[in-house]
């Protein structure tokens, strides 16, 4: 599906089907526009020239690197099957060497990932963001029985991610479209600002009832300002914990990764004193720092948004005083202000008042600049 939307984007197909029928694995492919709940989409058909060997990791791997496509198309489909082999390993264990790649072996699944590299490579795709992931329900057959929706494989791929199960008792997502969206795509949430240019739909081979069976991709430009970010904001009102323990879970935040975590006093209901905590984080980070919030705070409930954040360019520069080194940070406008920690740790070394080493390393940097 997801090599139909790039191709039905705009992809070559022809580039496509002639790159992945040279890889000399009795891999057939073509492209087929049909309809699906009412959408016309575009069909990625592979055919393989009998059932294949089993291959293992350095197999498929051999595969990749004897292809004629292009080095960065190499690399991504490797660190795919290789994110897929560890995987697997985990799931089975066993040394990755020895993971029979069943059905992600096969050669649909080989042409998949190689076609999907592929088309995002002649597309000129730089970046790869993925809604939340419909994992689909029910069960599924694989040569390990029937199991539970979604596999263990695509479970595991997708951990850290935003997924949820919504629509029919099917799997609609695969270990293979698991392993690409986890490898490639660089942030997960709602549509970035960005000037359309393309859009693309991949078709599924079944129709399912109530919903059209494709996949979208949308290619554009984005059309955010240049120092613009895109955050997650978790809040919540706490009226119960107490000021040490808030304290410690600022700390546990901001060393997991949060951008920034903030209390703020506040009154709650019925005149009662709590305060406000807020928490700035990447999206791909949001879902670790709502379970470490969980953890660490009495709340039962959490506020999440979406933001975009502003932010000046700033550069790091190292200046030289008496007590050591202290790093500089600058803003385009000249703005600047010395490291916190690092006059922090000097002060605690040389036994001098904080306040003088953060005053001698603004002066060093006036000196030098």
């Amino acid at each position: 599906m997801l090599v139909g939307a790039l191709a039905d984007a705009g992809a070559d197909q022809k580039a496509i089907c002639e790159a992945l029928e040279a890889l000399g694995i009795g891999a057939r492919v073509r492209f087929e526009r049909v309809i699906r709940g009412g959408i016309a989409a575009t069909k990625f058909h592979v055919e393989a020239e009998g059932p294949g060997p089993r291959r293992h990791l350095k197999d498929i791997l051999e595969v990749i690197a004897t292809s004629g496509v292009p080095d960065r198309v190499k690399q991504n489909a490797t660190k795919v099957f290789e994110r897929l082999g560890q995987v697997e390993a985990a799931i089975h264990q066993v040394p990755v060497e020895r993971v029979h790649f069943h059905e992600v072996g096969a050669v649909d699944s080989i042409a998949d990932v190689l076609g999907a590299c592929l088309a995002l490579e002649l597309l000129g795709i730089e970046q790869v963001l993925c809604s939340p992931v419909n994992l689909g329900g029910g069960t599924a057959s694989t040569e390990h029985g029937v199991l539970p929706v979604p596999a263990p494989a695509t479970a595991a791929l997708l951990e850290g991610r935003p997924v949820y199960s919504e629509g029919p008792a099917l799997e609609l997502t695969t270990p293979t479209g698991a392993a690409l969206v986890s490898t490639l795509a660089s942030a997960f949430g709602p549509l970035p600002a960005m000037t359309l240019k393309a859009i693309g739909y991949g078709a599924g081979t079944r129709e399912l009832p109530g919903r059209p069976n494709v996949l979208r991709v949308l290619i554009g430009e984005d059309s955010r300002a240049p120092e613009a970010t895109l955050v997650s904001v978790l809040e919540a009102n706490v009226d119960d914990s107490t000021p040490e323990v808030l304290g410690y879970a600022l700390e546990r935040l901001l060393e997991a990764g949060a951008l920034d975590a903030t209390l703020e006093p506040i009154y709650m209901k019925k005149g009662r004193p709590g305060l406000l905590l807020r928490v700035i984080a990447r999206p791909e980070d949001q879902e670790r720092l709502v379970e470490l919030v969980f953890a660490e705070t009495s709340t039962l409930g959490l506020r999440v948004y979406r933001a975009e954040r502003r932010v000046r360019t700033r550069s790091t520069v190292e200046v030289e005083i008496p007590e050591g080194k202290v790093r500089i940070k600058v803003s385009e406008d000249g703005h600047f202000a010395p490291e916190y920690e690092d006059c922090r740790r000097l002060a605690q070394a040389s036994g001098k008042p904080l306040r003088d080493i953060l005053m001698e390393a603004t002066l060093a940097y006036w000196k030098n600049r």
